[in-house]
Formats: C-alpha cells, structure tokens, sequence
C-alpha cells in the first residue's frame, strides 16, 4: 500500500527540481538545492593573497578549511554588496570532493523548475564553464549554474592542493 505522501511526492518530481535563485546584477540564476550544503550569513573570512581576485577567502567549517568565492566578481567584475539577501552558500564541489563556498546576492528564494524545460543559452559560455541552460519562469528567465564548472583546473589546484576528500 502506497504511503499516504506518495502521491506528494510523486506531484513534487512532476513539477521540477527545487533550485536557490540568486542574482548576478539584473539576472536571476538558479542553484539545484542538491548541490547546496548549508545556507549561511555573511562572515569574515581569511584573505588568500595569491589567489585570483574573484576568490574571496576561506573559513573554518566543521573542521575543514573552506574556500570562497564571489560569484559576482567571477562573472560581472564587481563585489557583491553586504545586502541583507546576500549569503553564503556552500556547495558541493564534487570535483574535488570538498566543500566550496559561494557568496551570491538575493539568495533567498527558491523556485521548482522542470529539467526538462531548462533550453540551451544559445551562447558560447567562453571560460564561463559554470554557465548552463536557461528556462522561463514568472521571474523571467533562469540560468542554471553549473558548480563543478565554477573552478578552473589551476585554481582548483590552488583551493584544493590535496585534492583528496575532507567534507
């Protein structure tokens, strides 16, 4: 006998994966909740000098080092405001299998989108390898970012020198 939120569940699926919205500037982008760890405020964090500029810093998180970056100076050039909306969200960076922080502007919605609406941009991405599809939705249209895209192979060496588990 089917478990009386079975068919909860089964209308969830039907209507998409849970995704975190955020903005870079004007644009709405999306984050698939599977991917995300924790939702945090703002904090300080501890300056990596020889690091790029879009990289922020890191912090002690249950133990392990976390590094961070700032989506905004990664893809628009400019700092993320300290805005009441803006967080840090740490995700899953499965190809170093650790944790990754990101600092992102208006990250407190989340919305259902279907997987099967999400359209290719129709644009190179260039070295934006963490850009994906995008979908309409009633706040216009969404990106999807994509984490394991988020770090170029030297930098990720750079955040992750093991490059071995410790999330």
């Amino acid at each position: 006998m089917p478990s009386p939120n079975a068919g909860q569940a089964s209308s969830a699926r039907e209507a998409g994966e849970l995704y975190l919205l955020f903005s870079l500037d004007q644009d709405r982008y999306a984050l698939n909740v599977h991917e995300v760890v924790e939702v945090l405020p703002l904090r300080r964090l501890k300056a990596f000098p020889q690091a790029p500029a879009w990289v922020a810093g890191g912090f002690e998180y249950r133990g392990a080092l976390v590094p961070v970056i700032d989506l905004l100076v990664r893809a628009c050039g400019r700092p993320a405001a300290a805005l009441a909306s803006t967080r840090l969200v740490l995700v899953h960076y499965r190809p170093a299998n650790r944790v990754l922080g990101l600092i992102l502007e208006k990250a407190t919605d989340t919305l259902r989108l279907a997987d099967s609406a999400f359209r290719d941009a129709g644009l190179s991405a260039g070295e934006a390898h963490y850009l994906g599809a995008v979908q309409a939705s009633a706040q216009g249209l969404v990106q999807r970012i994509e984490v394991a895209g988020l770090l170029p192979d030297d930098v990720c060496a750079l955040l992750f020198p093991s490059g071995g588990a410790a999330s």
